[in-house]
């Protein structure tokens, strides 16, 4: 994925880009015809020059009656040349042409003007003649100088683009980061963002707005949550107490107690789920503290030792391999605790004998990383967008569970601020990972 301030920056250089490709594309034709032009403009100057000389001077000092018919004249690199003869011709001349020229037995092409003029009734004519080898080195110069100036002012525009699009986008950073790291709404930043765009005022505003209403909509749900246990939680007791003075009572008919055990075991399933139901909803109320400073490596060790003769029992391989520690500050140990329980009680439970859970600690990127993988038979993606979901994450044949405790482990981990990655292929096992915070 790419940012939009650097989506806009590629357009502006792929538009300067094509701009430049098509300018150099003519580019050769263009300076061929204002070099040209500037050519013919000096020959027709330079002519005007000599014109101007001899009818100051006169014809005299170039041709007299008793010298040669012609005078020729050229600068020592044979560059520039002018000649002057008599001609005997009436028509008059006045044209540029390319033609060769002798010079000191060597031909030199010229660009050449031609102009006829006359003086006491004798027709003269005069040639005024640039090199074409000069022509095409000031054409190449130019050349040059016109593509060096192009990427120079292609770099600084890409330059200043960037810089113009990020102060311009910065208010939509922002609001992004306003967004990145809320695990409710009732942790949003309200405050509004500064920006003179109004449409990022109305983004802005609108998701103020929205967090606001989310939020109103998340309290009166955990509300209805805290309510519905509470009240849920009483008459459960009851029924309890009652079932338990049955199973007392001496009088009861073969197969009652098998049935009132089992309606036992379901009112404490349904008590479980009322009680994690409260847990998460405390949690997410921010109802709990966090003021311990607590070693993850001590309470990695805690939850491995209970959880090791479960592991036994069904012929897992629990390996303990945490060799860092993190003294984590703002913690919660009993939570903290349960988060790491319900992953690696779910991870022993989903691997088949044989099978091993290993738990490990490292640092990645200056962060403190633990990892819990199994090798157990995995998930599939549609498993894995539901894992932290509340009665979607239960395997179907966990008829001990009750599908929230890996939803538990999510708003234990967000409410310290700890980033949860799972990595899982079928048949080949699962990797959780705990990110936490930097500042920890």
């Amino acid at each position: 994925m790419v940012r939009l301030k650097y989506k806009l920056a590629l357009f502006n250089l792929l538009s300067k880009l094509t701009f430049s490709a098509l300018f150099l594309l003519f580019l050769p034709y263009i300076i061929e015809r204002i070099n040209l032009r500037q050519v013919d403009n000096d020959l027709i100057q330079k002519r005007e020059n000599v014109i101007d000389l001899i009818s100051n001077i006169g014809i005299e000092p170039f041709i007299t009656s008793d010298s040669a018919d012609a005078f020729g004249s050229y600068n020592i690199l044979k560059e520039e040349f002018i000649s002057l003869e008599r001609i005997t011709t009436e028509e008059d001349l006045n044209f540029i042409e390319v033609t060769g020229r002798l010079i000191e037995e060597e031909e030199i092409e010229y660009r050449v003007l031609n102009y006829s003029f006359s003086v006491d009734g004798q027709k003269y004519l005069l040639e005024v003649g640039k090199s074409l080898a000069s022509i095409r080195g000031a054409r190449k110069n130019t050349t040059r100088i016109i593509i060096v100036f192009l990427i120079l002012i292609v770099i600084i525009t890409l330059l200043t683009d960037l810089q113009y699009t990020h102060l311009l986008l910065r208010p939509l950073d922002k609001i992004t980061k306003k967004l990145k790291g809320i695990s409710t709404p009732s942790l949003f930043d309200k405050s509004p963002v500064k920006t003179t765009t109004s449409d990022f005022c109305d983004l802005d505003k609108a998701l103020r707005e929205v967090m606001q209403n989310l939020n109103e909509m998340f309290q009166k749900e955990k509300e209805i949550t805290v309510n519905i246990s509470h009240e849920l939680l009483t008459p459960v007791s009851v029924l309890r107490s009652k079932l338990e003075n049955l199973l007392l009572r001496d009088d009861l008919k073969d197969g009652m107690s098998a049935k009132i055990e089992e309606s036992l075991k379901t009112l404490h399933r349904l008590q479980t789920l009322v009680n994690s139901l409260l847990l998460i909803a405390r949690i997410e109320s921010q109802q709990y503290l966090r003021d311990e400073e607590l070693p993850v490596t001590e309470v990695l060790k805690e939850v491995v030792s209970e959880i090791v003769p479960i592991a036994e029992d069904k012929g897992v391989i629990l390996k303990n391999e945490v060799n860092t520690d993190l003294h984590f500050k703002k913690a919660n140990r009993a939570l903290i605790f349960s988060m790491f329980y319900n992953v690696i009680n779910n991870a022993v439970k989903n691997t088949p004998g044989g099978g091993e859970v290993v738990v490990k600690s490292v640092y990645h990127s200056n962060n403190f990383v633990i990892t819990i993988s199994d090798t157990g038979k995995g998930m599939t993606e549609t498993q894995k967008e539901t894992l932290f979901s509340r009665f979607k994450s239960r395997p179907d044949d966990d008829r001990e569970g009750t599908g929230i405790g890996l939803a538990i482990t999510k708003s234990i981990a967000d409410f310290h601020e700890i980033r949860i990655d799972v990595f899982s292929e079928l048949q080949e096992g699962t990797v959780f990972s705990f990110t936490f915070p930097g500042n920890s």
